[in-house]
């Protein structure tokens, strides 16, 4: 109900919004007001809080690879008495540490041959993987930098116990004693071809364990993620 334009009474609200015209656009959002976050799913929930506890915590940690490198040399030691038992078999007789295989492997080639190295380059393996998989257990993440530093953390006692050995004499040469793996010849008899490449050999395949024992031992924490974060 409108008002005439002779009528006296005063126009109300009531008759301004029954006269003004419809006006059928979308109401202009008011700038004031925040805008709704936009839907996440679980798996971007996931990578966000996960990326944002890498980027905190990732990195290299040499605390929790010391304990990495003990697991491996403790694990070497074990499995080189196993094969040391099992000599007659692999052919290794009582030969187990490395630049004795190699001086074996030259004397007698037909009794060390391809088995001894196998059954060498398997326990250095195995024992380097158990010791990049404690590491990257209890690390966390970057499972592949924490198995280069159970393997750093190797290197570095094999060169101080060599020097130490090379000073003081051989019986403090640990690493001989022990036949654990990687260790450094500081006697010239043992500057032979045959050692010089069974200790690359086995650097390189000590490392390939410690990288990939560091990467299975962050598969652990993965599934936690998934329970708990979503997939």
């Amino acid at each position: 109900m409108t008002s005439a334009p002779n009528d006296p009474r005063p126009v109300t609200p009531n008759d301004q919004r029954a006269t003004a015209p419809h006006d059928s656009r979308p109401m202009a959002p008011d700038p004031l007001e925040p805008a709704a976050p936009p839907a996440t799913s679980g798996t971007t929930i996931r990578q966000d809080v996960v990326a944002k506890q890498k980027a905190q915590f990732g990195g290299m940690k040499f605390g929790t690879a010391f304990f990495g490198w003990l697991t491996a040399t403790g694990a070497a030691v074990l499995l080189t008495a196993l094969v040391a038992g099992a000599g007659a078999a692999v052919g290794l007789g009582n030969e187990a540490d490395p630049a004795q295989t190699a001086d074996a492997a030259a004397e007698n080639a037909s009794t060390v041959g391809l088995i001894g190295a196998i059954a060498l380059a398997v326990v250095v393996f195995v024992s380097y993987f158990c010791g990049g998989y404690v590491a990257g257990r209890m690390a966390r993440f970057s499972g592949a930098k924490q198995g280069i530093a159970v393997w750093l953390w190797a290197l570095i006692v094999a060169v101080v116990l060599a020097i130490v050995a090379a000073i003081a004499g051989s019986q403090f040469n640990v690493l001989a004693n022990l036949n654990s793996f990687p260790r450094i010849p500081v006697q010239e008899g043992d500057l032979a071809l045959g050692s010089i490449l069974t200790a690359v050999a086995i650097a390189i395949v000590s490392l390939g364990g410690a990288m990939l024992g560091g990467l299975a031992g962050m598969r652990f924490h993965h599934r936690v993620d998934k329970v708990g974060l979503g997939k």
